[in-house]
């Protein structure tokens, strides 16, 4: 008998022997953990090992590779195992009738509860014999990764009764079968009565309602094919807490909702990664969900603003990230039970208020295009325990600055601050962050900022108004408003008309209660009979017609020099005030040297007016004559007031220039 044995046997034999002697060396602190690994390659012969079974007693989980195509079920000792998983792997078409032998000496006492098929190769017929066989042993959960069905696809019956299996899970199925009864396919699964039903990766486009009450707790059918007709009307899955459709066809959200409305149990829908949408203005689309629903997953869709006009009131954590949503619309029905909202990678621009979210704790809003958050989120968000709104495009404004200051002062809401909170406007300030951007309170406060206007401005109206009081500004601009307009038509009057630009020597100005010296003295002393000097004087050299101000400006100009008689009188006078201003107007506009002063009396500081400032500053810098008392010096003073006249003249005689 021993001769018949294949060299797998053999093999198989001696390497449990050698696990086994291995195991009682090594003595392991936890059996649980100890892995029996196996592969039938490398095969040798060894005939000297006689041992019927692979005593695995000690062995919590198997794993077997099968690299020549064969699995030999007559060594495995399934009575004595303690096993509690096993995994086989690479199984082809040709070494399942050996699966089958295998599994069918697992009975429900055999202990295995796990068990995990990887990549194989069998037919309809054969799944649903290996289905079966596994469905009516101590096996709880089974895994298939990696199926490729050949054959036709046809009816099968199957036994549901009696199973111990809690859980199915079946990824990455390939169908080599192109044409076969879907509800023949579909129907094995739907019927079965376990709590757990996985089925992804594996291009299905359809699943049947249950013809009964079903007890499926768990549903994943994640990357497939499935449209909104799935489940449409089926009343059976009341006992149904999570649904997992993501990765699918599903369009229409008004749909989906509506085959949630009969899941009554339901708590928990992933739908992401679909081609949502909801229109709100289409008939039809009006959403009917299930009343229990807690968890909604919407992520990676085509939805839009609408959305919120198409959720269940029940839901308490809601993922719309990555979608079209630009704003949170205020005529929302309110979601009370809301807590956790994920609305990253959208477009919004501004955090969405608590009005319609008065529970809401957690907030996503990372990603979007929110350029400067209100500081009132977290006042109208009181329940607000954190917040991740980094990675937006901040621009850093005095809007922003109220949003910064609230989470220095608050603290630790803001997930991810400081390092994901970056401004990016202005150009200026990209890259700073947050925590590092600051801004006065003065230029922010806008309040603030026109009080202080406000004050200033009258400071300076105030202090204006004073110094125009104290320096007769008025008066001045009064002046320079004759002297422009006298300007103006002397240049626009005719060729004709315009008389010499030098014609006296000296114009002479002073009080009319000082005139007796000056026509006593004064000019006798100046005007010789010769005509050597001309003198200007108000009384007999201003134009009748026109003004006196036009005169005063008129004779100081055709004056080569001008003579200011001062006294107390003239400081009294208005008109010599004006003569005095024009006389030192052309001082400074032709830098010229004409002003000659004469103190008659002197003049007491407190005498002289303040718009008379001009004087004081010239009796402070320039020399004057002073009239002597004693007549013995009165022929120094002439001599030098004549002097004084007569320089600078031009070498002509004629002092009359056409």
């Amino acid at each position: 008998m021993a001769e018949n044995r294949r060299p797998l046997t053999n093999f198989l034999l001696c390497s449990c022997v050698f696990i086994i002697t291995l195991w009682n060396n090594i003595k392991p602190s936890d059996e649980n953990e100890f892995i029996a690994n196996y592969s039938s390659s490398s095969l040798e012969d060894h005939s000297d090992y006689e041992t019927k079974s692979l005593p695995l007693s000690r062995t919590k989980r198997l794993q077997f590779a099968s690299a020549d195509n064969r699995i030999n079920h007559s060594s495995w000792d399934v009575v004595h195992n303690t096993s509690d998983s096993l995994v086989l792997s690479n199984i082809p078409e040709n070494g399942i009738s050996d699966l089958i032998q295998l599994l069918s000496k697992f009975n429900k006492t055999s202990g295995l509860q796990n068990l995990t098929l990887n990549n194989i190769t069998t037919s309809w017929k054969n799944f649903i014999r290996i289905l079966q066989i596994v469905w009516h042993t101590s096996i709880e959960y089974f895994n298939i990764f990696e199926m490729k069905l050949l054959s036709d696809i046809k009816k099968q019956s199957f036994n549901y009764t009696g199973t111990s299996m809690k859980a199915l899970i079946i990824t990455n199925v390939s169908i080599e079968v192109f044409y076969f009864s879907q509800d023949d396919l579909y129907r094995i699964f739907s019927e079965m009565n376990i709590t757990a039903l996985t089925i992804s990766d594996s291009k299905i486009i359809h699943m049947l309602c249950p013809s009964e009450r079903s007890q499926f707790r768990f549903l994943s059918f994640s990357n497939n094919d499935l449209t909104d007709m799935v489940f449409q009307g089926c009343n059976k899955l009341d006992l149904l807490e999570t649904l997992i459709l993501q990765r699918n066809q599903l369009k229409k959200l008004s749909k989906v909702s509506s085959m949630t409305s009969k899941m009554k149990s339901l708590k928990h829908l992933d739908i992401s990664r679909n081609l949502l949408y909801y229109d709100e203005n289409e008939n039809e689309n009006h959403c009917h969900w299930v009343g229990m629903l807690a968890k909604l997953n919407l992520s990676s869709n085509k939805l839009t603003d609408s959305v919120f006009g198409c959720l269940p009131i029940s839901v308490q954590i809601l993922d719309l990230q990555n979608n079209q949503i630009r704003t949170v619309p205020k005529d929302i029905t309110e979601l009370k039970a809301l807590k956790e909202l994920n609305i990253a990678f959208n477009r919004l621009t501004e955090l969405p208020g608590c009005s319609h979210f008065r529970g809401l704790e957690l907030l996503n809003i990372e990603e979007n295009s929110v350029l400067t958050p209100s500081s009132d989120f977290f006042h109208s968000c009181q329940n607000i325990r954190a917040l991740r709104g980094g990675h937006n495009p901040f621009q850093c404004s005095c809007e922003l600055r109220d949003f910064v200051n609230l989470e220095k002062k608050s603290g630790g809401r803001l997930v991810g601050w400081p390092e994901s909170y970056v401004c990016e406007y202005p150009d200026g300030l990209k890259g700073t962050q947050l925590k590092d951007f600051q801004l006065s309170e003065l230029s922010c406060n806008t309040t603030l900022l026109l009080v202080i206007a406000l004050v200033v401005t009258v400071v300076v109206v105030v202090v204006t108004s004073f110094l125009c009081i104290y320096f007769d500004i008025m008066w001045y601009l009064k002046m320079m408003w004759q002297w422009t307009q006298t300007k103006r038509r002397v240049w626009n009057s005719h060729p004709e008309d315009l008389q010499s630009i030098l014609q006296f020597h000296a114009f002479i100005s002073y009080s009319e209660r000082d005139s007796l010296w000056v026509k006593n003295h004064l000019i006798p002393n100046l005007e010789k009979e010769d005509g050597s000097v001309q003198i200007c004087l108000h009384e007999r050299n201003f134009i009748p017609g026109k003004s006196i101000i036009e005169n005063i400006i008129n004779c100081i100009e055709k004056s080569h020099k001008s003579i200011f008689v001062l006294s107390p009188n003239f400081v009294q006078s208005e008109w010599c005030h004006y003569e005095l201003y024009f006389a030192h107007h052309k001082l400074f506009s032709e830098s010229s040297n004409s002003l000659i002063l004469i103190l008659l009396e002197p003049i007491p500081q407190y005498l002289i007016p303040a718009r008379y400032h001009k004087l004081k500053a010239l009796m402070a810098k320039r020399t004057y004559l002073e009239w002597p008392k004693e007549k013995s010096k009165h022929g120094l003073f002439w001599a030098n007031l004549k002097a004084t006249i007569n320089s600078n003249l031009p070498v002509s005689t004629e002092m009359i220039v056409m």
